[in-house]
């Protein structure tokens, strides 16, 4: 006879690495101070803070727009879509030092607001950005920055005025793949929402 409960569910217990997955793939743009322009791929991004608003990049030193940031201090994160997959990688991939990426990849460029840096026109959110602090971790640098002004592409507004991002297609990285987003599951407080309607039709059954 089979013995009815939960079922064993087996799982590898692995040496530490990086499993946060998945973030955001982002091109970051730069300006070095002989006023060369450089884009990279960068998956470690992140929000870190919101009054003032804030969020960090992850550098290896080894990287051409390393020094460009360290240098300057200002850098864009461009957020990326579908349409900027094939970007998105070769940027990460290829070398600066050896090519012009924005040529070689066909990006448009948009001149910043607020610092001497250009932008993807293509991309759907531009965030410009100041470093406020560095740390060297080991690998990498962390770079935590204050977000200056943010440029956002109003064909991705949507019938009520309000920017959606998933109209533009945005991908994330997922441990080695690049992928779309899945099936929109619910907005923010949908689950508390959610609580008080039952809240409410169970204290109505109860009256009846």
């Amino acid at each position: 006879m089979q013995r009815k409960g939960k079922q064993h569910i087996m799982k590898q217990i692995w040496k530490p690495g990086n499993m946060l997955y998945p973030v955001p793939a982002v091109l970051v743009t730069t300006r070095d101070i002989n006023r060369k322009d450089n884009v990279f791929t960068v998956a470690w991004a992140g929000t870190v803070n919101t009054n003032p608003p804030m969020l960090s990049i992850s550098v290896r030193k080894s990287r051409l727009s390393y020094q460009a940031i360290k240098d300057t201090g200002v850098f864009v994160v461009n957020l990326t879509t579908k349409e900027l997959a094939h970007a998105a990688d070769f940027c990460g991939v290829r070398s600066g030092r050896d090519i012009d990426k924005f040529a070689a990849e066909k990006l448009e460029k948009e001149e910043a607001a607020e610092i001497d840096c250009p932008m993807i026109a293509a991309s759907p959110v531009n965030i410009e950005c100041r470093v406020k602090e560095e740390k060297t971790l080991g690998s990498h640098t962390l770079f935590l920055a204050e977000v200056l002004s943010v440029h956002a592409d109003e064909k991705y507004m949507d019938k009520k005025g309000k920017f959606d991002l998933t109209l533009a297609d945005p991908i994330v990285y997922t441990h080695g793949t690049y992928t779309t987003l899945g099936t929109h599951l619910g907005h923010f407080g949908w689950s508390v929402k959610k609580q008080k309607n039952k809240k409410k039709t169970t204290r109505q059954g109860k009256g009846r």
